[in-house]
């Protein structure tokens, strides 16, 4: 249970690598004592190579798919662990200033790269229906005429133990799977394979999603101070920076103020509101927005010592606002959690509503998830589709061959360590909020999903507005929303929506920059 709880409050996003990996040169009358070579006979693993192209736009696009491992190393040349990479680059570009490049993940703790590589960015997708249902097996793959591929280089990463990523022989992986340790190699890897592929002079960016959003935020001052790795942008998909903000813990009221307008989305896309709340849906969120910001942050911050009288006015507007009965919501004490919340809106009809994207329905079987807890029927909608895809397209597409299970979705990586915010909530909005003040020139965009149950746009929306940003860089940060879940791409209308609004993301940050 607390596996699936963890994956999908934070799920999410994967990284793309570009060109050939090179050795690393060798120099003249280097002392080998102060940083050993790796022994003569150890090589490094060989790179599946292929060349291909699509259209994206209109405009055909010739690139050259990358796929293998890049081996990090100590300081002694020991190797420490094995990370796969897919990278897109484009064909005929010669000056990197040039070109954007832009490094892909996901989040979980324990995702692969998959989701945003074969779902939004990548040159290729897994075919859904347009809403975002699977469809039923075999499942197919597609050229993605939504890719990014046009603007960017895209370097796809899968994290240690997940994907088919490895720590090296003897080593203990354990030290990959906390946010300290993920830090370290993540921001090692972007490095190496920016040295070796010598493009340090092209336009830098992050992009992931879920936890992979911590991860980028996490990275963006850790770039900056280690190596001096200044980033042009930061794409956050679903994000959860702020991890108060989420967390349904004893004495922690915010989660129940902040996830209330998702639970309004999804009660009104179920019809289960009346009146003007069935209507429209962004006067209805406005209204359950102002709600929370008022009368409900209110009456919660009173505790046992709000008055009967209130206690019933709050009740009665939680339920006209949720769809849920005034007796569960009183039995609740006027805090409901998303676990209530996804098995009680339709438990009359014996169906859950998707965590991760409550448009999608199944059957109630709370007994019957992943590791015995919670079935979401939206994380089923996308496991099969996704890891068959991968294991086919790595094969016969990339032509890259790995006996080992691809780990679309972990569990190797739990308990995943909060060691560095040992009683207290991790907050790397505070991290994010010294990269860009540091860096002035940082940009970054942050889409979010209405029907997203697993990290809340309004939480989102509260995150930052509580950095404290100073009025010189506030407005490079920007939000975009869709009609859609955590992974938003999956409806077809809403990929369109966030390719459109990324274009116009990039097309101002690189024009800022002087490359466009």
């Amino acid at each position: 249970m607390k596996l699936v709880r963890c994956l999908w409050l934070i799920l999410c996003a994967a990284t793309f690598t570009l060109a050939h990996a090179q050795e690393e040169p060798k120099e003249k009358g280097a002392d080998k004592k102060a940083a050993p070579a790796a022994p003569k006979d150890e090589k490094e693993p060989v790179l599946s190579v292929t060349e291909h192209e699509i259209t994206v736009g209109g405009k055909p696009i010739k690139y050259r798919a990358t796929a293998g491992y890049l081996v990090l190393k100590t300081e002694k040349g020991e190797p420490r662990a094995n990370i796969f990479f897919v990278a897109y680059t484009k064909l005929g570009e010669a000056d990197p200033a040039k070109r954007a490049l832009t490094f892909s993940f996901n989040g979980g703790p324990g995702s692969s790269s998959v989701w945003l590589h074969l779902g939004a960015l990548g040159p290729k997708r897994v075919v859904m229906t347009d809403k975002g249902d699977s469809l039923p097996p075999p499942y197919k793959w597609v050229d993605n005429e939504f890719s990014w591929l046009d603007h960017t280089d895209l370097v796809f990463i899968d994290p240690v133990s997940t994907g088919y990523s490895r720590a090296a022989k003897d080593v203990d992986a354990k030290q990959f799977h906390g946010f300290t340790g993920d830090i370290e190699s993540v921001g090692e890897f972007i490095r190496l394979w920016t040295t070796r592929n010598q493009r340090w002079a092209s336009p830098k960016f992050l992009v992931g999603e879920s936890y992979g959003t911590t991860r980028a935020a996490g990275l963006s001052d850790y770039l900056q101070q280690k190596y001096d790795f200044y980033l042009n942008g930061i794409m956050l998909v679903s994000s959860i920076m702020n991890f108060q903000t989420a967390r349904f813990a004893p004495g922690n009221d915010l989660p129940y103020q902040l996830f209330l307008p998702t639970y309004t989305a999804s009660a009104w896309y179920h019809g289960k509101l009346k009146g003007d709340l069935a209507k429209d849906l962004s006067k209805t969120l406005a209204r359950a927005e102002q709600f929370v910001l008022k009368d409900y942050a209110l009456a919660l911050m009173q505790g046992d010592a709000l008055p009967t009288a209130e206690r019933t006015r709050i009740a009665k507007e939680l339920v006209a606002l949720t769809g849920l009965t005034e007796e569960y919501v009183l039995k609740q004490n006027l805090r409901v959690n998303i676990f209530g919340f996804v098995t009680e809106l339709l438990k009359g009809e014996n169906r859950n509503v998707g965590r991760l994207d409550s448009r999608i329905v199944g059957i109630a079987d709370n007994g019957g998830g992943r590791d015995g807890g919670f079935f979401d029927p939206s994380m089923e909608a996308i496991m099969g589709g996704y890891t068959a895809a991968m294991n086919d397209y790595t094969r016969r597409e990339l032509k890259y061959e790995n006996d080992l299970p691809y780990e679309i979705l972990t569990g190797r990586v739990q308990p995943w360590s909060y060691a560095n915010a040992e009683n207290e909530y991790l907050n790397v909005a505070e991290t994010l909020k010294r990269a860009m003040t540091k860096n002035t020139f940082l940009k970054v965009w942050v889409a979010n999903g209405y029907y997203d149950l697993a990290t809340p746009y309004f939480a989102t929306d509260y995150t930052v507005k509580h950095m404290g940003l100073d009025p010189a860089v506030r407005g490079n940060l920007s939000m975009s929303y869709y009609e859609a879940g955590h992974m938003m791409y999956i409806h077809l209308d809403s990929l369109k929506k966030l390719k459109a609004d990324y274009a116009a993301y990039m097309d101002a940050t690189l024009k800022a920059a002087g490359v466009k």
